[in-house]
């Protein structure tokens, strides 16, 4: 088989890997706010069927699919998110708090799959097991730290608000239509993913992958 034909089924292949771990990643770390804002009294998820594993409820065309294969392709850092569960922060019993303990359940949610995956699972595999499992485990650590980035909407945005005034909330939420063009500003930047790495490369250490 020609070298070029080698590469791009190689490609694919990682590409198709990377889909299939994004998936059940996203998945769960949607799931875990919906059912965090139901232990605080909010059951808007419940009521929309989406504290469930079945990823078709879950699947954003653009962001699960579409935009991580259009960045992967392109050389681009990748990210990507399923469709995201409805909280409604005035149903929570004490909404800031609240909605800041929904938002981090999402990235401690990749924390511990990614502990499953390097400390739990990859010690005991080999071969292209081991490359799945460390795949697995590597996307939830870039997850946990991308999604804790303070801007809107993504989870480290909901943490904010603990520490900024009433005027100051108005604000930052004022900020959140424009949130995704300021992340795929951000991406095209390369001092921002080499800064970004240094959280990952930490992250990546502790759940065993170093």
């Amino acid at each position: 088989m020609p070298r070029l034909q080698i590469t791009l089924l190689s490609n694919l292949s990682q590409n198709l890997l990377f889909i299939a771990v994004l998936i059940p990643s996203v998945i769960l770390h949607e799931v875990s706010h919906g059912w965090i804002a139901e232990r605080f009294g909010d059951t808007t998820a419940r009521d929309a069927g989406r504290i469930t594993l079945n990823p078709l409820v879950h699947i954003d065309p653009v962001g699960t699919l579409l935009v991580p294969a259009v960045l992967a392709f392109t050389g681009a850092p990748v990210f990507g998110w399923a469709k995201p569960v409805p909280v409604v922060p005035g149903r929570l019993r004490h909404p800031t708090r609240d909605m800041a303990l929904v938002g981090i359940a999402g990235p401690l949610t990749n924390v511990a799959l990614a502990l499953i995956g390097g400390r739990v699972f990859l010690p005991f595999t080999s071969g292209i097991g081991a490359y799945v499992v460390f795949y697995f485990a590597y996307i939830n650590v870039v997850l946990a730290i991308f999604n804790l980035l303070p801007v809107p909407p993504l989870d480290g945005s909901r943490l904010l608000p603990l520490a900024l005034g009433p005027r100051g909330r108005r604000v930052w939420s004022s900020i959140e239509p424009f949130g995704l063009l300021i992340i795929f500003a951000l991406l095209w930047i390369p001092q921002f993913s080499v800064v970004l790495t240094v959280p990952i490369r930490a992250l990546a250490g502790v759940v065993g992958l170093t």
